[in-house]
């Protein structure tokens, strides 16, 4: 592979963990931690791979314990390492042969290989400047958990898997299902090698590799290189060197491995997280919503009071001055609900309406479930609970927002119309009309009373003028005062419309903030799980 080909490959990696990381921030407190801390091994590993030498290819030989790995590792090295690996203190150490040992210390470190051994050129396979280095593994069905735990976690490691087979066990369910079927993601660095050819004829040999391709494909490894080879005779051995070697020269394994890696753990984020985008927030459902809590915050017990408010402080302004006055014994609606007062600061203010009882609070309930439900369909399950769940964690905060919303919002109380003062100039006119003709009138029977000469009054078409002017302030009044209480009933009508608006504007703020907001937030964050999973599943 060209120089300018692995610096791409290279930065698509990058791309691809960039984006897997993403979705992994994003999930957490959505998915279980469980496959989050998956992902985040495989990104912690992939991190500590490519800062590792990128000259040096690692193929690790796994293999069941008669399968003759450690003899296919002696014949393919050429070498006889592993026979002495017998004498070694603990057979739970894995053995490195390396062609180029300048720059694979740290590497070998990371792994935990201990036993490493410089070996010479191998013709077909490798020299001084190949970089290679052939891991023999302990057997990975041995009695030992210790050994099995290396052999999984070597597994996960090195950048190359040969799976070495026999043909009495190659079809064992305990590796198919323990190893390569969870490894089908990493068919790009994986070979199968059938050892101890010598122990089948042939025809018996084709039959069994035949079969073996056939098991593969069923674990999810179809096309992966099998080959047979007997360690003991040296047949196909140079087949298997040179497999080795075309992954080697081309200087893409440990690529391709950690790229198989972040398949494979956004696949395994995808499961877990399952399918699909939300429908998303639409003004329909933001409105239901609001017109729902605006209900159950009684917002319509507070436009009828603003209603009857101002009808009673409209009659007590424009009405007769004689029985105005016994309007002060009737309580103000607004006042009762502890509302548009100017005494105090609005935003320390809380309103006297009545607590939300049974209904009120299964009325927010089913708006902020329906809203939820409504907005997060077609969202896979762990992701529409994430949403449901942040609705509700704001329906906590909701009776409180709402009740210091209302008394927050302006409600035109201390506003006084300019027709007000008209009619009340007017009837203070009208009054004082009819108290003059009253006083003249009283001022007349006095004096007739005590016998003293009556002065002669105007009349009007025969009418005594103080008589009309009693008459005429009455009836005035009396006008004004009825023409007052249907101009303020229509006035009232129009400022409740108003303060209806006011009102639920403001609960519907309240619910953008506390509701929607946190809601839309979860459905973003899906939307951008999904997006950057795609782009890590993007190989």
């Amino acid at each position: 592979m060209s120089r300018h080909s692995l610096v791409r490959e290279s930065s698509a990696l990058q791309t691809r963990l960039e984006a897997l990381n993403t979705a992994r921030e994003l999930a957490e407190g959505v998915l279980p931690g469980a496959a989050l801390q998956t992902v985040l091994e495989v990104l912690e590993r992939a991190t500590s791979r490519r800062s590792l030498s990128a000259g040096h290819t690692v193929v690790g030989f796994f293999g069941a314990t008669g399968s003759g790995k450690s003899s296919l590792f002696n014949a393919v090295s050429a070498s006889s390492l592993a026979t002495a690996a017998a004498r070694r203190p603990t057979t739970s150490a894995p053995l490195a042969g390396i062609w180029g040992v300048d720059g694979s210390g740290p590497l070998l470190d990371w792994l935990g290989v201990q036993e490493r051994h410089s070996l010479p050129s191998v013709p077909g396979l490798a020299d001084d400047s190949t970089g290679l280095i052939l891991l023999d593994l302990p057997d990975f069905d041995s009695t030992k958990v210790e050994n099995r735990q290396l052999v999984q976690r070597l597994a996960g490691m090195v950048d190359v898997l040969v799976w070495v087979l026999d043909p009495q066990k190659y079809a064992d369910a305990a590796v198919h299902n323990d190893f390569l079927r969870p490894m089908a993601s990493h068919g790009s660095v994986t070979l199968v090698v059938l050892n101890q050819l010598d122990k089948l004829n042939p025809d018996d040999a084709a039959l069994v590799i035949e079969s073996l391709r056939g098991i593969l494909a069923r674990d999810g490894l179809p096309g992966v290189p099998v080959m047979g080879a007997s360690a003991l005779t040296g047949d196909g051995v140079v087949t298997v060197r040179g497999a080795i070697k075309d992954v080697v020269v081309r200087r893409e394994a440990a690529t391709r491995r950690l790229s198989a890696d972040v398949s494979a753990a956004a696949a395994g984020l995808r499961q877990v997280s399952g399918t699909g985008e939300a429908r998303g927030i639409s003004d329909g459902a933001t409105k239901t919503l609001a017109k729902e809590l605006a209900i159950a915050a009684n917002v319509p017990v507070v436009v009828d009071a603003v209603a009857r408010s101002f009808k009673r402080e409209s009659a007590r302004r424009t009405g007769w001055p004689v029985t105005r006055w016994l309007l002060r014994f009737r309580p103000d609606p607004l006042r009762r609900l502890n509302l548009g007062r100017t005494d105090t600061k609005a935003e320390l203010n809380r309103t006297s309406l009545p607590p939300a009882g049974a209904p009120e609070r299964a009325r927010t309930d089913a708006a902020v479930r329906n809203f939820a439900d409504d907005v997060s369909e077609g969202a896979p399950g762990p992701w529409r609970a994430a949403i449901r769940s942040a609705a509700r964690e704001g329906r906590e905060q909701l009776p409180d927002a709402l009740d210091q919303a209302i008394a927050t919002t302006d409600l035109k109380a201390s506003t006084r119309p300019l027709w007000w003062g008209i009619f009340n100039a007017l009837q203070w006119l009208a009054f004082l009309l009819a108290l003059g003709g009253l006083g003249w009138l009283g001022v007349l029977a006095v004096l007739g009373y005590f016998q003293m000469p009556v002065p002669e009054v105007p009349r009007t078409e025969g009418w005594p003028w103080p008589t009309l002017m009693v008459a005429g302030g009455v009836v005035l009044g009396l006008v004004l005062a009825v023409a007052g209480r249907v101009l303020g009933g229509w006035a009232a009508r129009i400022r409740a419309r108003g303060v209806a608006r006011r009102l639920n504007s403001a609960v519907a703020e309240v619910a953008g903030q506390r509701i929607v907001e946190p809601v839309k937030a979860g459905i973003g964050k899906l939307k951008s799980f999904n997006a950057a999973l795609k782009a890590a599943l993007k190989s």
